[in-house]
């Protein structure tokens, strides 16, 4: 009985307090019913491994989505998505995914703010970006094969 008692006091205090609760996810809920984090924290060689492997998917997806950036598709989206996947494990990466959140929306408020001719002048200044690195990777690499030849 007495170990019963313990662990129903160890799960209560597993559970996050109410402005916790608050910036809870799906997933955070799941882990918990599943257990599966608080086996992998009681085995230190399992923690750590798990931590790594976290670290090391999170700066590839983040790095890869820095070499997106530039090109038209979702590079900012894919950074976000390696920061929130490190964010699982490391509390500066959910400092930093929470201030780049904060600056995309000020941004965002702020374009949305400016005049139409503005706004066009900032799309067409972002695809003149691109064109040129389009323009750049054809003359250093020549053009694809996949490239339909016109004329």
């Amino acid at each position: 009985m007495p170990e019963q008692q313990a662990d129903r006091q160890e799960q209560a205090s597993r559970r996050p307090s109410a402005p916790d609760r608050d910036r809870e996810t799906v997933l955070d809920d799941l882990a918990r019913s599943l257990h599966f984090r608080d086996f992998i924290r009681r085995h230190r060689w399992l923690d750590v491994t798990y931590r790594a492997l976290v670290g090391l998917v999170g700066v590839l997806v983040v790095l890869g989505g820095f070499a997106l950036i530039p090109l038209p598709g979702p590079g900012w989206l894919i950074v976000f998505t390696g920061l929130a996947i490190l964010a699982t494990e490391f509390e500066w990466a959910e400092r930093l995914l929470r201030y780049g959140r904060s600056r995309l929306r000020a941004w965002s408020e702020w374009i949305k703010a400016r005049s139409l001719p503005v706004r066009l002048l900032f799309g067409a200044v972002s695809l003149a970006f691109v064109a040129a690195l389009v323009a750049a990777y054809a003359a250093w690499q020549g053009v694809p094969g996949w490239v339909p030849v016109i004329g």
